[in-house]
């Protein structure tokens, strides 16, 4: 440590002219910590930084820096204004902004831009199915009670249902010279464009069509 101390200063003394003014400790750890996540950092992620050790001095650069990204801790050499080094530790977190309900939001609901905010995240618990972008939420539909300020899983929410299991809905068949609407009975829900499965109320057959933007179902030629 000594040996390393040496170092530190004669490398303070010959930099010194170009140093310039002493910089926050917080500022000087972001630029090491960027370094080590390197490509691994989100586009949007910002770093919280806090340092549990006090400075007995002006933080000119740091001398040694040592992290593990996965859990944020890291330790530093910090050269002060006045020439000494000191170890210095805590960690350093990157969050990413996620949008999370303002309020509870019930099943069946559709979400509004105004249902959501963004909060802060670490990206350590931004799994693989978080939401992290509003687009992909405004305009679906809550499947599973979303509770306010958690995030939001791709699992919980889907594409509005225009179709519900057991309602009755009109079957259009044309073949584009004869046009025929019959009544049926859905088997299950459905949303915009999906296959679904209907009972024709005349022939009691089963048929499969596609659930279309006005509620009704085509069956495909």
């Amino acid at each position: 440590m000594r040996v390393l101390s040496r170092l530190a200063v004669i490398a303070f003394l010959l930099l010194a002219p170009t140093l310039g003014r002493a910089a926050p400790i917080e500022e000087l750890v972001e630029e090491r910590a960027r370094l080590d996540y390197a490509d691994s950092l989100p586009d949007a992620g910002h770093f919280d930084i806090s340092v549990k050790d006090a400075l007995e001095g002006e933080a000119v650069l740091l001398a040694d820096f040592w992290m593990d990204v996965p859990s944020g801790r890291f330790l530093a050499n910090a050269v002060l204004d006045t020439g000494e080094v000191q170890r210095i530790g805590g960690l350093a977190l990157v969050s990413v902004p996620v949008p999370v309900p303002a309020r509870r939001l019930m099943p069946d609901s559709i979400i509004h831009q105004d249902d959501l905010v963004m909060s802060p995240l670490p990206v350590g618990r931004v799994g693989a199915y978080v939401v992290t972008d509003p687009s992909e939420v405004v305009g679906k539909q809550v499947r599973r009670h979303l509770p306010a300020g958690r995030p939001i899983q791709q699992q919980s929410i889907i594409r509005p249902l225009l179709i519900d299991r057991g309602e009755r809905v009109d079957i259009h068949f044309s073949d584009g010279l004869l046009a025929l609407v019959a009544p049926g009975r859905a088997l299950d829900d459905a949303h915009e464009g999906q296959l679904v499965r209907i009972v024709n109320l005349i022939s009691n057959k089963t048929v499969t069509g596609i659930a279309t933007a006005d509620g009704t179902v085509e069956i495909p030629r």
